[in-house]
């Protein structure tokens, strides 16, 4: 199956999915509460498939899966007879209108933290934080960081795997803040390295990042072994099979594995022999490499195959993270929160210009990242799930009109002033917020087709 067809329908799961799991909120609370449910749609548009239930509700799926409805009976959007008042939302106390109006993001952030028990329970592999040496002229090297930390905690957080110390940078540097680092070093001594990030523009702006820091996750030595290529990569169309042994390239001997590597990155496009070893015989292929653009905006050679990674080291990098039932949900409504509050700190950020809008993705981006984890496997697309899910609740609880949290605004104020805001003042908010909906979305795109090209 190709890579576009996988994230196809990795996408229509995923939206299937949270669609779902949001509108059921709404429609289950509205139910619970007496108010009349006449539709439930995922999806907009023209429906492809659509059933009436014994309980009077019609179900739809419709041709536009980017979001879905749960139709109410409402004066505002048709006659009632007088004696459906009782069941009509517009009708209902305000504290029902605003439970059935946030049980939607509500249901996302559960599914998260059910998402993440689960993961928790399985068991969640990760690579441990171990570090090689740090950049020259770096924030870590200024901080005292060295060859063979292992990082402990994060101003008091444990940080089991590398993601985590990862996720936990990015949360402590948008505090402008020293950031106290505890690692065991390369004599199993614990030690206390320092990052600090209270005057560094690139962090402030862009997120913190090991790269920006300065820090370099440990790189064992490899032997020059082919481990896997790529299908239909230039390993593959020059012959090079799992199990071959580099022995010399471009009339080089090789020693290891980033000497092999760095040849490939200065051919880009440009043949060059090979010789190899093969279940003990030696042969010379012309590998040719593919050309991309690195980091730095150079064009670097690159074939498509990885190093084949002894299993024992696999085992000493490799930690997973498990819990007990009781202790899994307790680390996965922390996680959910952590994460939530992550997003919604981004997005304030975004919002006042300190992180870059390209961080805003869109329905291209999200394909492609469910089709990766669909081929990772379970626990990976669980994982996207958990965070797609989680990201859909906040966003849904932003006080824009339109959304979720734009109703829960209006609300308050009707709390507040004891009546509800005239009909103008609601349908002008709802074209401004379908305005700066579209807005999004519209950059959203654009960075999707940015990131293709």
């Amino acid at each position: 199956m190709s890579n576009s067809l996988i994230s196809l329908l990795a996408l229509i799961v995923t939206l299937g999915v949270l669609i779902t799991v949001h509108e059921f909120g709404h429609f289950w609370v509205a139910r619970r509460l007496g108010v009349k449910v006449l539709q439930f749609s995922i999806g907009f548009g023209k429906p492809l498939w659509k059933w009436r239930g014994r309980d009077g509700v019609e179900y739809l799926i419709a041709t536009l899966p980017l979001g879905g409805y749960v139709k109410m009976l409402d004066e505002r959007e048709g006659e009632v007879s007088p004696d459906d008042l009782p069941l009509a939302f517009n009708h209902q106390a305000i504290g029902s209108r605003i439970a059935i109006v946030a049980a939607g993001p509500l249901c996302n952030f559960l599914f998260a933290i059910l998402a993440y028990s689960v993961m928790f329970m399985i068991g969640v592999p990760g690579a441990k934080p171990l570090l090689d040496a740090p950049k020259p002229g770096s924030i870590a090297a200024a901080g005292g960081f060295q060859k063979g930390d292992l990082v402990i905690a994060i101003d008091g957080k444990p940080t089991p795997t590398l993601s985590a110390v990862m996720l936990e940078l990015v949360d402590r540097a948008m505090t402008g803040e020293i950031i106290q680092v505890k690692v065991q070093d390369a004599e199993d001594r614990e030690r206390l390295r320092t990052l600090d990030v209270r005057d560094n523009q690139d962090l402030d702006k862009d997120g913190m990042t090991f790269d920006h820091a300065g820090l370099t996750p440990w790189h064992p030595v490899l032997p020059a072994v082919i481990g896997q290529v790529v299908h239909n990569g230039a390993a593959e169309r020059t012959g090079l099979q799992a199990g071959d042994r580099i022995l010399l390239a471009d009339g080089e001997r090789l020693a290891n594995w980033q000497q092999w590597r760095s040849v490939i990155e200065r051919h880009p496009g440009q043949p060059f022999p090979v010789r190899i070893e093969r279940e003990g015989v030696e042969q010379t292929l012309q590998l040719m490499p593919d050309s991309r653009e690195n980091k730095q905006g150079q064009q670097v050679g690159y074939i498509g195959a990885v190093a084949e990674i002894p299993d024992d080291l696999v085992r000493d990098l490799q930690v997973v993270v498990r819990y007990g039932p009781l202790e899994a949900v307790g680390a996965a409504v922390g996680k959910t929160w952590d994460m939530s509050w992550l997003t919604l700190r981004m997005l304030g950020r975004m919002l006042v210009g300190k992180a870059s809008l390209d961080n805003l993705s869109g329905p291209i981006t999200i394909a492609r990242f469910a089709g990766q984890a669909a081929s990772a496997g379970f626990m990976a697309f669980l994982s996207m799930l958990a965070l797609v899910s989680l990201s859909l609740g906040v966003l849904n609880l932003l006080p824009v009109p339109v959304l979720d949290g734009g109703h829960l605004f209006y609300y308050l104020i009707e709390w507040i002033k004891g009546s509800p805001l005239s009909e103008t003042v609601q349908n002008l908010g709802q074209r401004v917020g379908m305005a700066v909906l579209l807005l999004l979305m519209g950059l959203a795109l654009f960075n999707d087709f940015s990131r293709l090209l």
